[in-house]
C-alpha cells in the first residue's frame, strides 16, 4: 500500500500581532481589518507543563489575577499606541475621552 502525500503546502496559522507575557499568563493581541478601520481583539491565557508537554488554559487562578491585570494593562498600552495617531474612516480616533466614559 502506497503512502499518501498532499502536494498541497500547509496552511500557515494566523499569529497573533503582538504578544505580552509575565510568567505564564500571556494576552495575545489580534488584528482586525474592519469596514472602519483597524480593531484589536485579545486573547488571555496561562500557560501550564502537562508531563512534558505545555498547554494553556483560559482558567485563572487567585494568585494568577494581579499578572492577568497587569498583562492587560500592558496589551492595552500596546494597542493604544498603535491606533492613537491613526484615525478611523470616520475620522475619529479610537481613543475615548474621559467626557465620553459611561461611568
Amino acid at each position: 500500500m502506497a503512502n499518501a502525500t498532499s502536494s498541497q503546502p500547509r496552511e500557515s496559522k494566523v499569529r497573533p500581532v503582538h504578544e505580552v507575557r509575565l510568567g505564564r499568563i500571556r494576552a495575545a493581541i489580534w488584528q482586525n481589518q474592519t469596514d472602519t478601520g483597524i480593531r484589536h481583539n485579545v486573547t488571555l491565557s496561562r500557560l501550564y507543563k502537562d508531563g512534558d508537554d505545555w498547554k494553556d488554559s483560559t482558567s485563572f487562578g487567585r494568585d494568577d489575577l494581579l499578572q492577568v491585570a497587569k498583562v492587560c494593562d500592558q496589551a492595552h498600552t500596546w494597542i493604544f499606541a498603535q491606533t492613537a495617531d491613526k484615525p478611523d474612516r470616520n475620522g475619529d480616533s479610537d481613543h475615548v475621552s474621559g467626557d465620553d466614559q459611561p461611568f
